[in-house]
């Protein structure tokens, strides 16, 4: 493996506030870099945080061959730092580089690449309560040569922002609206990779819905557009007649970490649990009996934000009179104790730091 060159800055920045800042809106003093060149990956480096220069013909600027992830650092009430799934966050990544013909990484390479960053920033892992530090890995072409190709020439970053809670609501019930219209992704598409051009396609849809008053979309099957597919930016979970349903993974849905850990976590409980299909009419058949329960977004981000409303044309279906439901708050509370180190993990998913 190779070896990281670390080269400090000489112009460290004040620590922030994570209550007086937006998500993702403060970043650290460096970041990760590496190229990828004449067919293998080249000098990784931590250097300081600051912009990329790249040539008007890049690649990514005209073709769009660009992925990235989402992950997080925690503080423990020891003063530890642990991260929570990298390994997942790591393979899911390969494969979205897989989809998009960019090179893959190492995963050893990508672990230490992790560890030796966020130590370097640990300083800037917050201490609050529900507070961590975002860590957001990208890969784009850079090749500065027009023409519909695969990329040659690439380059890998990684970037590190304190945050507080995704929603402004924290855990209150989020509204949203379910997209009639648009669709984010197909089957044969890359709604499975985690890459910059399903998230493009969703920002018109988003931005309808928050003139609306609503906090996300909620999309549809793109062919017959009739099943529940996935939030915007997260998965979706439906809790009806006692039993947890979420969309099944066909393609077009990103393999969320947050979801996968939800199902692990009710598996081992003994909470019923499907992924399969689930249909808008039976979502709103649930509603009209009174057997849809409560329901939830989740993702690496929010965690899980409880759904208090959903609106599809014109219609609006009102779920656990916009309270938060029981289950949605028992995994929360599961999931993130685990996170943060306040009770023992017994899956091993979480990963020390320093």
């Amino acid at each position: 493996m190779q070896e990281i060159r670390i080269e400090k800055t000489k112009n460290p920045k004040p620590k922030c506030d994570v209550a007086k800042v937006g998500f993702g809106t403060v970043f650290t003093d460096h970041m990760f870099v590496m190229d990828y060149k004449d067919g293998k990956w080249q000098d990784p480096r931590i250097v300081p945080f600051g912009p990329f220069s790249i040539s008007p013909a890049a690649t990514v600027l005209h073709y769009a061959p660009e992925i990235f992830e989402g992950l997080k650092a925690y503080r423990t009430p020891e003063g530890h730092i642990q991260m929570f799934r990298p390994i997942e966050n790591i393979r899911r990544m390969n494969n979205s580089a897989e989809r998009m013909c960019l090179p893959q990484m190492d995963e050893e390479m990508f672990m230490a690449a992790l560890k030796t960053l966020v130590t370097v920033e640990k300083d800037w892992v917050p201490h609050e309560p529900y507070t961590s530090l975002y860590i957001r890995p990208v890969m784009f072409g850079t090749d500065a040569k027009l023409g519909v190709h695969a990329p040659r020439e690439v380059t890998f970053c990684i970037i590190l922002s304190p945050v507080g809670p995704y929603f402004k609501e924290g855990m209150s019930p989020v509204k949203m609206l379910i997209e009639k219209d648009d669709v984010r992704a197909v089957r044969g598409g890359t709604g499975f990779a985690k890459c910059g051009g399903n998230y493009a396609a969703s920002l018109r849809a988003g931005e309808r819905a928050e003139e609306a008053g609503y906090s996300q979309v909620l999309w549809l099957d793109a062919v017959e557009k009739k099943y529940i597919e996935e939030g915007g930016g997260m998965n979706v979970m439906f809790k009806i007649g006692g039993k947890v349903i979420t969309p099944m993974l066909n393609g077009s849905i990103l393999p969320g970490v947050t979801r996968k850990s939800l199902i692990d976590i009710m598996k081992r409980d003994g909470i019923p649990c499907e992924e399969r299909l689930i249909s808008l009419d039976e979502i709103a058949k649930a509603v009209k009996d009174g057997k849809l329960e409560e329901c939830w977004c989740c993702g690496t981000a929010a965690v899980v934000g409880p759904i208090g409303e959903l609106l599809y044309d014109g219609k609006t279906y009102r779920i656990n009179d916009f309270k938060t439901g029981p289950m949605a708050q028992r995994l929360y509370d599961e999931l993130t104790d685990i996170q943060w180190g306040k009770k023992p993990d017994p899956f091993g998913w979480t990963v020390p730091v320093c």
